[in-house]
C-alpha cells in the first residue's frame, strides 16, 4: 500500500488529514503529515520529512503531497524524492482522497489520480435562475 505524506505550511497538512477522517468515517492507515512553520529550518525539515518517509515506506512506495510548488515545503521535499518516492503540490481535499482511494495501485498510477483528482476536484459553481422560477418564489 502506498504511503501518503502531506507536507504543508503550518495546520494545513494536519486539517486536510482530519477532514480525511470526517468524510471516510476513519483515520487512513500510513497517512501521515509534515508541519512547515515560519522560522523553521530546512535541514530540520528535511530529516523530519525524511523520517517520515521511512516510516511510511512499506515497500510499495509514499507519494508526497505539497501545498504550493516552489514554496519551502515543496522545494526541501524535492530533494527527498527517488526511487518510490513522488510527488504533486498543489494539495486539495479531492486530491488527497482520491491517493487514498487508488493507493492500492502501483505508485505511478497513484501520482496521475491524485493529478486527476486535485484538478477534478476545482469546478466553477454557478447559480442559475430562470425568470420563471423568480417569478413562482415571488407570488
Amino acid at each position: 500500500m502506498i504511503g501518503v505524506l502531506v507536507v504543508a505550511h503550518g495546520a494545513f497538512g494536519e486539517n486536510l488529514i482530519e477532514n480525511v477522517t470526517h468524510v471516510l468515517g476513519r483515520r487512513p492507515e500510513r497517512l501521515s503529515h509534515v508541519r512547515v512553520d515560519a522560522g523553521d529550518k530546512p535541514d530540520q525539515i528535511a530529516a523530519t520529512i525524511k523520517r517520515s518517509i521511512a516510516a511510511l515506506n512499506d515497500g510499495d512506495g509514499v507519494l508526497v503531497l505539497s501545498d504550493i510548488c516552489g514554496a519551502t515545503p515543496c522545494n526541501v521535499a524535492t530533494e527527498l524524492l527517488g526511487q518510490a518516492v513522488e510527488m504533486v503540490a498543489g494539495v486539495n481535499l479531492p486530491m488527497l482522497l482520491r491517493s487514498l482511494s487508488y493507493r492500492d495501485l502501483p505508485l505511478e498510477s497513484v501520482v496521475e489520480k491524485a493529478i486527476v483528482g486535485g484538478r477534478e476536484g476545482v469546478i466553477r459553481i454557478v447559480r442559475e435562475v430562470s425568470e420563471a422560477k423568480h417569478a413562482t418564489s415571488a407570488s
